[in-house]
């Protein structure tokens, strides 16, 4: 082999190396997801419900269940997380992404956030039990003072009276203002829901009441400030939305859906003869036509609220008219657990038996 033909072989070598080096990144990048005991599949597997559902900034959309963890779906095949890779717990109640692209978990039993790299727990805590027997979770660290900005990221704290609440750089816990409570037992104050308003106003939606914090102040709506008998319809929240014309979204486990608008509030469903006479407005399985147990509630981009109840399917409001879509219109279960619209304005519903929906204006059509 003369010279030139030694020079023309080196390059080649060099040439496959550098080609191979590339694809190994391409490879790397791809799976830049995946943990050493996640799994990877073409479909969805949850069986248990779709409780979430989240598209992050690189078009990325990721499913939380009931049981199962949560799933990353980038368009070709899922990857799952689950407690085995670090979780707090495998009921994912709600996904967020931070301003440094940072996912956000929020579990059963506290928060947990994923990097792309790793997955990090920040609310470790000591279990304790509360007199209902349910487990309390007490966390470790020091409790933070009431504020806000734009920037937070806000969290359900499990059975505790209060919230979590991510500045961007640390994470405290906050606890509710002194409130009056009406029952131990039915009068819970766990978060079951968070809403950003308008107005700088923030809403927590828990079992027996509404706290709304403007940065300075609270804003309480229980059964005595709406002047309900809670022996005849007590509140059992479930679901909050603030819309984008200021109204405010109630949904509960037996009354159906409470509307604030400015000071005063009704009962939407109520007025909308969507209570069955013979209910009896304390969570008992509802008829068919009726909006009694609302466990999550959106709005699109058009302005339409959509209600996802337990046993009556999926209502839309569009402003004047009330829309029920069940079984009938082609969906497998009538309980929607999520309702989430992404950055393409899709509507995506999570359903209670692991199925996922998208709705194109006139049908459904399941996507897993």
């Amino acid at each position: 082999m003369n010279h030139k033909q030694s020079l023309i072989y080196l390059i080649l070598i060099l040439t496959l190396s550098f080609s191979c080096v590339e694809n190994k990144s391409a490879d790397k990048e791809v799976d830049k997801f995946e943990l050493a005991s996640t799994s990877k599949t073409d479909s969805l597997k949850f069986t248990s419900g779709v409780r979430s559902i989240f598209q992050d900034s690189k078009g990325n959309y990721w499913f939380g269940s009931l049981k199962e963890g949560v799933a990353v779906y980038n368009g070709k095949s899922f990857i799952y997380f689950t407690s085995n890779d670090g979780l707090t717990d495998n009921q994912i109640h709600s996904i967020q992404e931070d301003k440094e692209g940072v996912i956000w978990f929020n579990t059963q039993k506290g928060v947990s956030s994923y990097d792309g790299i790793k997955i990090e727990n920040h609310t470790k805590s000591d279990s304790q039990t509360s007199p209902n027997g349910f487990s309390i979770q007490s966390p470790t660290f020091l409790q933070g003072e009431w504020m806000k900005s734009d920037d937070d990221l806000w969290f359900e704290a499990g059975i505790k009276e209060g919230v979590y609440r991510y500045d961007g750089q640390k994470i405290n816990y906050l606890a509710f203002p002194p409130h009056k409570v009406l029952n131990h037992y039915d009068n819970l104050f766990a978060v079951t829901g968070i809403s950003k308003g308008r107005n700088n106003m923030i809403w927590f939606g828990t079992y027996a009441g509404v706290f709304g914090f403007d940065g300075s102040g609270f804003t309480v709506i229980n059964d005595e400030t709406l002047g309900l008998d809670r022996n005849i319809e007590p509140l059992h929240i479930r679901s909050i939305l603030e819309d984008s014309k200021g109204r405010l979204w109630i949904g509960n486990n037996g009354i159906g859906v409470l509307l604030k608008e400015g000071d005063a509030i009704i009962n939407f469903s109520e007025k909308n003869n969507l209570i069955h006479p013979t209910s009896t407005r304390r969570g008992d399985k509802s008829l068919p036509g009726t909006l009694e147990h609302v466990f999550t509630i959106a709005e699109d981009s058009q302005g339409s609220i959509w209600f996802g109840d337990r046993d009556a399917g999926i209502w839309m409001f569009d402003g004047e008219t009330m829309v029920n879509y069940t079984i009938k219109d082609g969906l497998t279960n009538d309980f929607a657990l999520s309702i989430y619209e992404d950055h393409n304005k899709n509507l995506w519903f999570g359903m209670a038996d692991g199925s996922v929906y998208q709705f194109d204006g006139k049908i459904f059509e399941r996507q897993f």
